[in-house]
């Protein structure tokens, strides 16, 4: 099962440690190894909210996600991305980016780090919108029950996400961005981050929004689908499980890329602390962007998250946490190791929370089994 879900991953990383040594020695291949180990570590919360996701997809969709979807990201969000920021932030052409990023790597990273603020407040923004809408439903699973409660009644008013989201936006704006960090020093920020951090808003409502309609317009089909299983299992059949497919299963996809690009703008930024040169930073982002991948397959398959519950939960709070992390660092520099522990750290308090519960449900269950055996040998 390893193998055959990692089997690609380990595949990748063999090719990419080669490519490496032949192009930069052994200093090469030991910067691509911790660039692949940054990316995993800045990006487990991202594959267990993409597991929660794309168990609710066909095989079919599942199979694009891991072909076409680790294309997009490992090419994409890995190597094009960040020639495409330098080139619209310094309005620039294509190959003239490129040629900055292969032959003045300085200067490309300069140019990538003055873009920071407008990255950081689309990423931000939309990963934020992901945290309120979670914590604001009101879920029948509580991880954190004595905040999730008041938090769910309040989700009951309209728009509330959208309102928070804004006044986060605006104390961005007014008290961040006017000191952002560049190469040429502070600078004032606020309309850049005003007009980024808007369109991220935007892009999360236009892509999240027409998933969920796709997908709620398969709620009377899964009512059919329902009465279909219930009818199996008097009958003694195997029940079948509702995938998505068709135009839900598409936006969602699009919405699970839309996700990862929102989760590997700190990679990239966090890459530059590491090495500014473009071709190693593709070969490790992309070995680290593959284990992503492969990981989500494996947790979808193994119903991780259907035994270990509050997984999904700590994934939501690191999302809410980075959210948090990429806004902060329009003007303050954390340090990556902080960006990734915070993620690892609640989606390990997460698991052990998990593991408690499942081991007091079982107790639970055993004394209840108990009580009951003195009943029966009566009856007997």
């Amino acid at each position: 099962m390893v193998l055959k879900t990692f089997g690609w991953s380990f595949a990748v990383t063999a090719l990419g440690l080669v490519a490496a040594v032949f192009y930069g020695g052994w200093a090469a291949f030991g910067l691509v190894a911790i660039l692949s180990v940054l990316e995993i570590s800045l990006s487990f919360d991202n594959a267990v909210v993409n597991a929660g996701i794309l168990k609710k997809m066909n095989a079919f969709w599942q199979k694009i996600f891991l072909t076409i979807g680790i294309l997009i990201a490992v090419f994409g969000m890995r190597l094009v991305f960040p020639v495409v920021i330098v080139a619209v932030s310094a309005s620039l052409g294509p190959i003239e980016a490129v040629e900055l990023a292969l032959n003045d790597k300085d200067r490309y990273e300069e140019l990538v780090t003055d873009a920071h603020a407008s990255i950081a407040a689309f990423g931000g923004m939309f990963l934020l919108m992901i945290f309120l809408d979670f914590i604001f439903e009101d879920r029948e699973i509580k991880w954190l029950a004595w905040l999730e409660r008041p938090l769910a009644k309040l989700g009951k008013v309209d728009m509330l996400s959208v309102c928070i989201a804004l006044i986060v936006l605006l104390v961005s704006a007014v008290y961040l961005a006017p000191e952002a960090h560049t190469h040429s020093g502070p600078q004032d920020k606020a309309e850049t981050v005003l007009l980024s951090g808007i369109a991220g808003l935007i892009t999360y409502l236009i892509v999240g929004g027409l998933s969920s309609y796709f997908e709620n317009k398969l709620e009377e089909d899964e009512e059919r689908e329902h009465e279909a299983d219930e009818a199996a299992k008097k009958s003694g059949k195997q029940v079948s499980a509702v995938a998505l497919a068709g135009k839900a299963a598409f936006f969602m996809f699009l919405y699970l890329e839309v996700l990862d690009a929102s989760f590997s703008f700190d990679g990239v930024i966090g890459a530059f602390a590491i090495t500014n040169d473009i071709v190693l930073m593709a070969l490790g982002l992309g070995i680290g962007a593959m284990y992503v991948r492969s990981l989500t397959v494996y947790l979808v398959r193994e119903g991780t998250l259907d035994d270990y519950v509050y997984l999904e939960h700590g994934a939501h709070y690191a999302i809410g946490a980075l959210a948090t992390i990429l806004l902060i660092t329009i003007r303050f520099e954390i340090n990556e190791f902080i960006t990734g522990s915070v993620g690892v750290v609640l989606i390990a308090w997460s698991f052990w929370s998990s593991i408690r519960r499942n081991k007091a449900l079982e107790a639970q269950g055993n004394s209840l089994d108990k009580k009951s055996e003195p009943h029966s040998e009566a009856g007997v």
